[in-house]
């Protein structure tokens, strides 16, 4: 019973039959049952006719409820519609449901009933009251959870009641729908550096605006190209039209790096380290597509989000809500990999010039922190995000992890051109964020940056 698709209950059917109708007996049902079973064999052992009377009367009526409720022939059908369908964490979601009787006869008391995961809240129960033929009935209920992930709404169940209250049939829908809860976002500071642009402007890659970036040369005429831009000295030598190619802007590019190695992360739970690095990557990947760059998500374990389009990167600007929608859906039910080392994400990294980096580190030993240093090589920027689970996990000692000293691993990080930020325990991200625009636009005045600054402004 997915969002506006109609899914069918009718009662009769083989499923359980009619053993599994007399098992649907209430403890009223089975109450009258066992008492008119006594009552008639103590009428048989006394002799009492008018006693066996009442004893058939009590164990003959709930078998009749059953078997009515049995055969009850009317159609229901019932729609499920999410408000919206993907929520951050902490935040709710309202639930509609609607419930229509397609049938030419009223139906009974009905309960409605969906379920859902423990972490949404208690089970939602309706109870419905006759809904006559051609009938409609509207409910609805709220969920929220604090924990990301994706969570199944449903099957729908409907329970069915006699009058009496002796027997009691519940009956499914087979469908059900997703709720997507994603990482908290939060908004960050708009950071421009001295003379840069941030997302388009001067300073950008250049690619070529009608040619594609496939071809290099001059590309033979087609319908309806402007006959200023013929390039006379090809169309000779090839002895056709041909036409020059020309430049446009190029989405500047950031690839924001989430670490899931789960010896770089102690503990679980909202508050965790690692559940802090996941809603800093949302956020941060959230931003830079608000400011007008090309962002994929990358892992450790090497896999970028989007796939598709040049590099893996989120393509053109239209696509850059169903890209933000794909890489929060993937942070939403992200977890630990089970692999210990940053070098497939290094080799994702070493594979083109990737703009800006922005990474939120866990814990590195000193092979990963080399690791995580040569990645600057091939970045014309690159912030540093780094969670000591030292502090996240209440004193911890470091070595239990295998980490090196913090002071250590920040400063071999900061010699390669890394922008470091450390990141205490409940850290406000944009306070973290306005500090690393300040250390960048320090370390650039100081003429200690390694590059000329980050590809046109982060921010």
């Amino acid at each position: 019973m997915a969002a506006g698709e109609p899914g069918a209950v009718q009662d009769g059917s083989s499923k359980g039959g009619l053993r599994a109708a007399l098992g649907g007996l209430t403890t009223r049902g089975r109450s009258f049952l066992a008492a008119g079973v006594a009552a008639a064999v103590c009428a048989y052992v006394l002799g009492q006719a008018d006693l066996l009377r009442v004893g058939l009367l009590l164990a003959v009526l709930p078998l009749v409820c059953v078997i009515v409720l049995y055969r009850t022939r009317y159609r229901v059908t019932g729609t499920r519609r999410l408000s919206p369908s993907r929520v951050p964490a902490g935040s709710e979601a309202r639930v509609h449901l609607r419930m229509d009787n397609v049938s030419r006869l009223p139906t009974g008391l009905l309960m409605l009933q969906d379920r859902v995961p423990y972490v949404l809240g208690p089970r939602p129960r309706f109870v419905l009251d006759r809904v006559e033929a051609g009938g409609r009935r509207e409910v609805s209920y709220r969920v929220r959870s604090d924990l990301r992930g994706r969570y199944p709404l449903g099957p729908l169940q409907l329970r069915l009641s006699d009058p009496f209250g002796m027997c009691e049939l519940t009956r499914s829908f087979s469908a059900y729908d997703t709720l997507v809860v994603i990482p908290r976002t939060v908004p960050l500071p708009t950071l421009r550096l001295a003379g840069e642009a941030s997302g388009y402007g001067d300073g950008r890659q250049r690619s070529l605006a009608l040619a594609g970036e496939d071809d290099i040369i001059p590309r033979g005429y087609r319908h309806g190209d402007d006959l200023r831009r013929v390039h006379w000295r090809s169309t000779a030598r090839y002895g056709e039209l041909m036409v020059r190619r020309e430049e446009q802007p190029q989405r500047a590019r950031c690839t924001v790096l989430l670490d899931t190695r789960q010896v770089g992360y102690a503990g679980a739970g909202p508050d965790s380290a690692f559940e802090w690095a996941v809603s800093g990557a949302a956020s941060a990947l959230v931003h830079m597509l608000e400011r007008g760059f090309a962002v994929r998500l990358l892992t450790d374990d090497g896999n970028a989000v989007p796939g598709d389009g040049s590099d893996g990167f989120a393509g053109s600007t239209q696509e850059s809500a169903d890209s933000a929608g794909l890489m929060l859906d993937t942070l939403a039910v992200v977890g630990h990999s089970d692999g210990g080392g940053l070098s497939r994400a290094h080799d994702v990294l070493r594979g083109s010039n990737e703009g800006l980096l922005i990474a939120f580190f866990g814990d590195l030993d000193e092979e990963q922190t080399s690791v995580a240093a040569r990645m600057r090589q091939r970045t014309g920027a690159a912030v540093a995000f780094v969670l000591d689970s030292a502090r996240w996990s209440g004193g911890l000692d470091p070595s239990a992890v295998g980490a090196v000293p913090a002071e250590k691993r920040l400063r071999q990080l900061r010699e390669t051109g890394w922008v470091v930020v450390p990141v205490e325990p409940g850290a406000d991200l944009p306070a973290l964020w306005q500090l690393a625009g300040q250390m960048r636009a320090d370390t650039q005045s100081a003429g200690n940056g390694g590059s000329t600054g980050f590809p046109g402004g982060w921010s």
